[in-house]
């Protein structure tokens, strides 16, 4: 049975010594753990430290993110994915800079209402860099509170548990490491696969160990079966510039730039789609064209077959505006580009832009 002083103490014993030592575990500035956290919303550990390092030495404080731009911000994203979290965090950025004097508050409420910050994110930062007994629960701290309790399913009802027990077992300094320690001992000892319940400081009380069927608990999930999409996009030159267009804030890779193109419908080939597509975006009709190749990419929940084709024209000046620029192939690192649209470019220098 969970003792609350007994355990806190030994888990925070336990993490002290066992931790993994990792940049952001060197600080207590709220930004710099506001930052970590954020990157750290489904990303791996290894994925985040270089960008994490590299945005933190570039946008040294709140100030320099909500004084810079968007682009520049999407720009030193790039890679990182999910850029939702960006564009929160320049809104944040600009919301606590304005109303909070540049400092990250450290109220629970003020803090949730900023974009971006939800009830984990919020209680990390809170824990971490204010030592705030706020807990902090994501999927590593569900699946080991489901083990030493005995929770199978992880249904609202019993989500609501596992956040009474961790605030029972709350102490009252220390709450960051406090936290952290659950967080990591399910990255790093409760895995949902195998885990290695002789070095657990929580073996002692776990009801799944006991009952030796960790592999139990939680049930695991059923596998959604992701969809795929075909689509298609436009490598528009003229003469040694081709066309890029920016997508809308407001829809999934928000503000980055791409080809222009569009989504396959229904029973209708790649070549009506590219047609219509640029017949609808520019108004121009489409006579002659190549089809340079295709790529696949895998987003969370979907996957794509991107087709490229290539069209020459002979007057950029149609599309210049805020959302189209004609650029060379040079600045291409100029412009922040999604995982799939550099997949294009790979495939465009393995034929030499020969297209």
């Amino acid at each position: 049975m969970l003792t609350t002083n007994y355990t806190a103490q030994n888990l925070i014993e336990w993490y002290k010594k066992e931790k993994r030592d990792l940049p952001f575990r060197h600080t207590k500035n709220p930004y710099k753990i506001w930052i970590s956290e954020i990157m750290l919303q489904q990303t791996k550990v290894a994925t985040v430290i270089p960008y994490y390092k590299k945005w933190v030495y570039d946008y040294p404080s709140i100030k320099s993110v909500a004084e810079s731009n968007l682009d520049d911000l999407l720009k030193n994203w790039e890679g990182l994915g999910y850029y939702n979290r960006c564009r929160n965090i320049y809104s944040a950025a600009k919301i606590i800079l304005e109303k909070h004097g540049g400092l990250l508050p450290d109220d629970y409420r003020t803090i949730l209402s900023l974009p971006g910050f939800g009830e984990y994110t919020a209680g990390a930062v809170l824990s971490i860099a204010y030592d705030k007994p706020h807990i902090a629960i994501d999927g590593n701290v569900k699946r080991v509170i489901s083990r030493v309790i005995g929770i199978k399913n992880l249904t609202t009802k019993n989500i609501n548990r596992i956040k009474i027990t961790v605030q029972k077992l709350m102490p009252l300094k220390n709450c960051g490491d406090f936290n952290q320690a659950l967080i990591e001992i399910g990255a790093l000892i409760c895995s949902p696969k195998n885990p290695r319940c002789l070095k657990c400081p929580l073996s002692f009380s776990c009801k799944a160990k006991i009952l030796n069927k960790t592999h139990q608990y939680p049930a695991p999930k059923k596998k959604k079966i992701k969809p795929h999409y075909i689509y298609v996009a436009a490598l528009i030159w003229d003469g040694d510039y081709f066309l890029i267009r920016k997508r809308d804030n407001n829809v999934m890779l928000g503000g980055l730039w791409e080809f222009p193109g569009g989504r396959v419908q229904n029973k209708e080939s790649i070549e009506n789609t590219i047609e219509r597509e640029i017949e609808n975006q520019f108004r121009i009709n489409t006579t002659s064209y190549n089809e340079v190749g295709c790529i696949v990419h895998s987003y969370s929940h979907f996957s794509i077959s991107l087709h490229l084709f290539s069209f020459k024209i002979e007057s950029k000046n149609l599309f210049s505006g805020n959302k189209t620029r004609w650029i060379k192939r040079k600045q291409i690192n100029n412009f922040s580009f999604s995982k799939a649209n550099h997949k294009l470019f790979t495939l465009l220098n393995r034929k030499d832009w020969n297209v």
